[in-house]
């Protein structure tokens, strides 16, 4: 099979794979031994590359290789099939130097090394070639200096996904993408499947380069048009997914809980019902007929109006298993979001809180689920704001498997017309251990997968702000190695997407992109109490805009202090829904950190923090540091216009006009409500209105 990269109109950013980065490996002789079609994919690859830069590729189907020494860069698969080979010959130290236990890496993992004169990347499955070449092209000239003693890589965590909430057809409310800031979707227009597949490929090309292996094409949220992809529409799932797999990429579809009777005509969604089992068995088997690879699905179901089990008095363990025995025999996974609460609560009543509520549905079901059932929580217990604890429902399943979802698309976090890298953030909940030090990490726990919410559409730029297309890299390699130190990440992200960048604009991008996620956090909700945004489109502040509403979002600021009491002691018992060292933590006001303690705690204005400063003070001072912070951003990200590509530069200059904006909006309103619930002034006498 023939394979050429995609072609991309120029007015399409290449994002983090520009014709330049591909330089040091298209300028060399190399060698793919193998045969396959992410085989083929890795020989397009670099077909393309030698062809820009003068180089040369040789293609060899398991034949008898030359030397390695007759080549810059050796690149074999032992196992083009992918399950790993171990037959004598294709192993061991002789030969191109592949390592005698390179059939332990799995699919997907690969081994590197250089000497004599030879970088040498083998994969004991056809992923891990691919991510192995992906690898050689983020090391650059590095991959061929000196001597590389041998390094083996592999992911840490087994799915590595991407949920889209791509609508077929427009929402009247939420349009093409739910909670989407880059367009429309790449995947639908006019209510079908886009016929060109191109951009879809160019997409899963930049996903294999940081590590996604998963996508899911559709919205959470099934609505009429989006639940007959299941059935009559799956063609046009299978259109996508062949786009997808060339790249590695297994395609997954969101589906509606009650599609026995939304499809099937069924009077019923009972997952105990026979009927209703079998016709799951029976429309998994059309999908596998038309997607064989398809990887399964994901579910959001009692919640937020969606349909579940708990309509027919049955268990989320009861419904997520029905679908699991629907794919098991062909090798899928569902994907069971653990995004369950009440969202009509009575903002009266202080007892009910709805950061208990995944734990308290799914912690009492650990082990009750199938073994190709994946409970998805949220990394925190609300919704993705910008500051959060960690979910404790990720301690509370030692016997389930879990995946940690994270949400690359900014809703909460400047809905990408702010700057807000969320590497660190997403890095200290990977690194977060549940049961207390020594015990294992988040990252850890998560070895089922790492999942996003996407940040992409069909904007030029991929992520409608150029620069929030690091947050989409560094989940993909987050995903990959959840223990990875971010800022390196960046440093990776910046060299690809600006292979011939100075140190001037390295560092410039530096600037502008570590301290984002604070600087954010600064000017928006302070100490952990979340929300305070503007109710249904969740773009800029609104103190009380979900206050005295039914989602659960509350902040209870009255005369004499803020913030929610989840003490066991007093509140609503949500600290104690953690393992011991963390709930005695969380517990106590004295020992709550102080970035958490008006999401634990609801404390006086005048309550002394950590930094010497008073509650009051604290949310003065920052509100005023953040808007200086994305002033001074906006001045750096000013003088790097003659290091960036006009368009580029310009469109963020646009963002950071609107970020400026906002920020003093947050800011002020912010502010000026609590000094006028307080009636304490600023103690540096500032202008608060």
């Amino acid at each position: 099979m023939s394979l050429t990269v995609p072609v991309l109109p120029e007015e399409i950013d290449p994002a983090w794979l520009p014709p330049e980065a591909f330089r040091p490996v298209g300028r060399r002789r190399t060698l793919v031994d193998g045969s396959g079609p992410l085989v083929d994919t890795v020989r397009g690859e670099l077909a393309y590359a030698c062809a820009l830069f003068d180089g040369e590729v040789v293609v060899r189907d398991r034949g008898e290789p030359d030397a390695p020494s007759s080549y810059d860069l050796v690149l074999r698969v032992t196992e083009a099939g992918g399950s790993g080979d171990t037959r004598p010959g294709l192993g061991g130290a002789g030969g191109l130097g592949g390592p005698a236990d390179v059939g332990e890496l799995g699919a997907e993992g690969f081994v590197i090394e250089r000497a004599g004169g030879a970088t040498i990347v083998t994969a004991s499955g056809q992923p891990g070639l691919l991510y192995g070449l992906f690898h050689v092209v983020r090391l650059g000239e590095d991959a061929f200096r000196g001597t590389r003693a041998r390094e083996t890589h592999r992911p840490s965590t087994a799915l590595r996904m991407l949920d889209h909430w791509d609508n077929v057809a427009v929402h009247p409310v939420m349009g093409q993408v739910e909670r989407g800031y880059a367009g429309g979707s790449l995947f639908w227009q006019d209510g079908r499947a886009r016929q060109e597949s191109e951009r879809i490929r160019a997409y899963a090309r930049l996903l294999a380069a940081c590590g996604v292996n998963a996508v899911s094409v559709n919205n959470v949220n099934v609505h009429e048009a989006e639940a007959h992809l299941l059935t009559d529409r799956i063609d046009q799932v299978a259109h996508i997914a062949q786009a997808l797999r060339r790249y590695g990429i297994r395609t997954h579809l969101s589906v509606t809980f009650a599609a026995p009777v939304v499809l099937g005509g069924l009077a019923t969604a009972d997952p105990l019902d026979e009927a209703v089992r079998g016709w799951w068995t029976e429309a998994v088997r059309e999908v596998y007929s038309a997607i064989p690879d398809f990887g399964g699905f994901v579910v959001k179901a009692d919640s937020e109006g969606r349909p579940g089990p708990f309509t027919y008095g049955r268990s989320h363990a009861d419904g997520a298993n029905m679908l699991a025995a629907a794919l098991a025999p062909h090798g899928g996974t569902v994907h069971w979001r653990a995004f369950v609460y009440d969202h009509h609560q009575d903002w009266r009543d202080r007892s009910t809180d709805r950061a208990r509520a995944a734990y308290d549905h799914f912690a009492p079901l650990d082990g009750e689920f199938a073994d190709n059932a994946v409970l998805q929580v949220k990394h925190g217990p609300m919704d993705f704001q910008v500051r959060e604890p960690v979910s404790p429902v990720l301690g509370a399943l030692p016997r389930t498997r879990v995946a940690v979802e994270v949400q690359a698309t900014q809703e909460y976090t400047g809905q990408q017309r702010h700057v807000c890298w969320l590497g660190p953030m997403w890095s200290e909940a990977l690194r977060f251990r549940p049961e207390g030090e020594f015990r294992a990490t988040v990252g850890e726990l998560a070895g089922s997968g790492l999942v996003a919410v996407t940040n992409v559409g069909d904007d030029r730029f991929w992520t409608g702000h150029p620069l929030a297309q690091a947050n989409l890299y560094t989940f993909g390699r987050l995903a990959w190695q959840p223990a990875a130190d971010p800022r390196r990440i960046l440093d990776e992200w910046i060299a690809l997407t600006f292979p011939s960048a100075s140190e001037r604009l390295a560092a410039g991008l530096r600037a502008v992109l570590h301290g984002s996620w604070r600087t954010y956090e600064k000017y928006t909700a302070p100490l952990g109490v979340g929300f305070m945004v503007q109710p249904g489109h969740h773009y800029g502040p609104s103190v009380d805009g979900y206050e005295y509403s039914p989602w659960g979002t509350y902040h209870f600021a009255d005369r004499d202090g803020i913030g929610v009491d989840r003490s066991a002691a007093t509140g609503t018992g949500y600290a104690a829904q953690y393992a011991k060292p963390w709930a005695e933590l969380y517990e106590s006001v004295a020992s709550c950190p102080d970035e958490l303690l008006l999401f634990f705690h609801h404390v006086p204005y005048g309550h002394v923090l950590r930094s010497g400063k008073t509650v009051v003070q604290h949310i003065y001072d920052t509100h005023f540091e953040g808007v200086e912070e994305a002033e001074e951003a906006r001045r750096v990200w000013a003088g790097l216009a003659d290091l960036v590509e006009p368009a580029w530069h310009a469109r963020v200059t646009e963002r950071y006009e609107e970020q400026v904006r906002g920020a003093r909006e947050w800011r002020d309103q912010v502010n000026s409500y609590f000094l006028r619930k307080s009636g304490i002034p600023d103690a540096r006498g500032r202008t608060i209105y």
